[in-house]
């Protein structure tokens, strides 16, 4: 499936999953399930036949393309690659570690900005989505130049847990780089892990493509690999 297909089908399942458990349509439900137990009730005398004992219901298994019923075990997961770029590990190290371009360049990163506290801890905050669904999260940065580049969530509504981490180190030939990604993450909403499963590891994927054409727009004067990977 192509990837802007697969970007449009997520964001209509979004959407409708908004419409379909809203609190409005959450308590129509409701409603209407008070309203039906009113109606099929029946008022038994100690001078009436007793009821007749129920019937074992017959449960039918059916799954569908999300089941939200359906529990989720392990809801977190995990990606890893790992590749060589023919890039320096300093030219590498330098894409990554600039979080404040993010938005120029990685999928779905709409904002991106970092800041120093007073302690010095180095925070990043981005806003992703698919238009119309947008979140904001920050995360902590912790790097060691041209070697190691760590961020782990610290705030917002979207992630129980986000970690990720890059590590450079020489590639074989000369001016070339190995890479290796790993990204460890749990959605809170249990509707955003079903759809994450079907998308995860083409988005990750991608994320990864993203930053090796950056390197190649900053570094090889390539203008056909400047532009945001849509």
């Amino acid at each position: 499936m192509a990837v802007g297909s697969n970007r449009r089908l997520l964001t209509k399942l979004l959407i409708c999953s908004e419409t379909l458990f809203s609190p409005a349509a959450h308590n129509s439900r409701k409603t209407r399930s008070r309203l039906l137990g009113c109606c099929g009730s029946r008022r038994w005398s100690s001078r009436s036949t007793p009821p007749p004992a129920p019937l074992a219901p017959t449960v039918t298994p059916s799954r569908g393309f999300i089941d939200l019923a359906a529990s989720v075990s392990p809801r977190r997961m995990e990606y890893s690659e790992s590749r060589t770029f023919g890039f320096s590990p300093e030219q590498i190290y330098a894409v990554v570690a600039n979080v404040d371009q993010y938005s120029q360049f990685v999928p779905w990163c709409q904002k991106s900005r970092t800041a120093t506290t007073a302690n010095g801890r180095v925070l990043a905050e981005l806003v992703i989505g698919f238009p119309p669904v947008s979140e904001r999260y920050v995360s902590e940065l912790a790097c060691v130049p041209n070697c190691h580049v760590r961020a782990v969530c610290r705030d917002g509504s979207l992630f129980r847990h986000l970690e990720t981490v890059w590590s450079f180190s020489p590639g074989a030939a000369p001016n070339s780089c190995h890479v290796d990604f790993f990204v460890s993450f749990e959605f809170k909403s249990l509707l955003h892990s079903q759809l994450a499963r079907v998308f995860f590891e083409e988005v990750s994927r991608e994320m990864v493509s993203a930053f090796e054409s950056r390197a190649a727009a900053l570094y090889r004067n390539s203008p056909t690999t400047s532009q945001k990977p849509s």
